[in-house]
């Protein structure tokens, strides 16, 4: 109950981010129960459909972990300690959201999946996919239940476990050091609008360098190669896709999640390498703020953006296979998967993105006290947001081309 009324006063940014929870809890809960109403009628394709819901379950996960770092729940607050609402409990109430938010999304599918299948009538669309779902036969309720609990569980736990293993370093507004920001007041040091602020303080060091780059690109070269290696095999080790998409083998499948998992790793040592790169050949305040910025954000945005970058090379080196005269083997269940993954994906990153902003408002408090122009601000994120595309836009074509290559041939 203290969960649902401290969400009901959250703000209404929040309250959206939940509600695209529900919603990618919701089109992963029918993907699982078309699954099911699949197997009922076929039972020997039953597991590969099952794994291919694998992809937008994990990306739901992950969505649903980064609202619940971001939820105004977790900020620290004035007196809440005294009431019993310390660290843990605020993990705990987040990790309620969460639940609270996947089971709606979860009883929504549900819903649309009877009407479809015809068990519920009065609404448009009565039945349309009864043959398909096998509207003749009963649905097993233990099976039902199990796929509609999957995605609260894992979400949940997901939530638990990343809220309790940073263990409250970074739920509120923390000082990060930045250019420009000097140890006196702004009286006392003279900084005023006309001042260069590179001069207005001593240099701060930089974020140390995250791990996990090194094996990063050894996981993405790795996947590459099982990737083309995989792509040699013949149609009996084929995983299609739930919309007719043949002619996949399953070791394509395992290649291209090894390299998802590989980017995702290198992605946090990438991104502090584009701050390190904006602060080379003596930087000016812009540059300077920008690229500390961005190392010390290496962490935060790092991984979405590693994981955004494999998924949008995937799209790319599915698309490349067909000319725009192609008939395309793509069916709803797959367009909806694809829409899962992309959606929760980019939304990821956004999220963590508004994270890292309110993360460094404090820090932007102290730049204008040090009488730094509202314009610097906005030109160190334009800055930063440029300097990013410059460097995994090509990322992504290259191995979007790479993947591709053994796939056509």
């Amino acid at each position: 109950m203290l969960a649902l009324r401290l969400g009901r006063r959250t703000h209404l940014m929040a309250q959206l981010r939940r509600l695209l929870v529900a919603a990618a809890s919701a089109g992963v809960g029918f993907l699982l129960l078309c699954t099911l109403g699949w197997a009922m009628g076929h039972p020997a394709g039953s597991t590969v459909r099952l794994l291919w819901c694998l992809i937008p379950l994990a990306a739901t996960v992950q969505f649903a972990v980064a609202v619940a770092r971001a939820d105004p729940i977790l900020r620290p607050r004035a007196g809440l300690s005294a009431v019993g609402l310390g660290p843990a409990r605020l993990t705990a109430l987040a990790a309620t959201s969460t639940a609270v938010s996947c089971a709606l999304g979860s009883a929504l599918a549900l819903l649309f999946f009877l009407h479809l299948r015809g068990d519920l009538t009065g609404m448009p669309f009565d039945g349309e996919a009864a043959k398909l779902l096998a509207a003749d036969q009963p649905l097993p309720l233990g099976a039902v239940l199990t796929l509609l609990a999957v995605v609260p569980v894992l979400a949940t736990a997901a939530t638990a476990l990343a809220l309790r293993s940073r263990g409250g370093a970074d739920r509120g507004p923390v000082r990060e050091p930045v250019p420009g920001a000097g140890q006196e007041p702004v009286g006392e040091s003279g900084a005023g609008p006309g001042t260069d602020l590179a001069s207005a303080a001593p240099v701060p060091h930089p974020a140390p360098a995250p791990g996990g780059l090194p094996w990063g690109v050894a996981l993405t070269a790795a996947g590459l190669a099982v990737e083309t290696y995989a792509s040699r095999g013949g149609a009996d080790s084929a995983l299609p896709l739930p919309g007719h998409f043949g002619g996949s083998p399953a070791g394509v499948l395992a290649g291209w999640s090894m390299t998802a998992l590989g980017l995702a790793l290198a992605g946090p040592g990438i991104t502090h390498l584009c701050g390190w790169l904006l602060q080379i050949l003596r930087p000016g305040a812009i540059r300077l703020l920008a690229g500390r910025t961005l190392m010390a954000e290496a962490r935060r945005i790092g991984r979405p953006l590693g994981v955004l970058c494999a998924v949008l090379s995937g799209v790319l080196a599915a698309n490349s296979l067909y000319g725009p005269g192609d008939e395309r083997p793509f069916g709803p269940l797959t367009a909806l998967g694809a829409a899962l993954v992309i959606g929760c994906t980019a939304a990821t990153l956004l999220t963590a993105t508004l994270e890292a902003r309110q993360v460094r408002a404090s820090t932007t408090r102290t730049l204008r006290l040090a009488g730094a122009p509202a314009a610097l601000v906005r030109t160190a994120a334009a800055v930063r947001a440029t300097t990013v595309l410059a460097v995994f836009t090509p990322l992504t074509w290259a191995v979007a081309s790479l993947a591709a290559i053994p796939l056509s041939g």
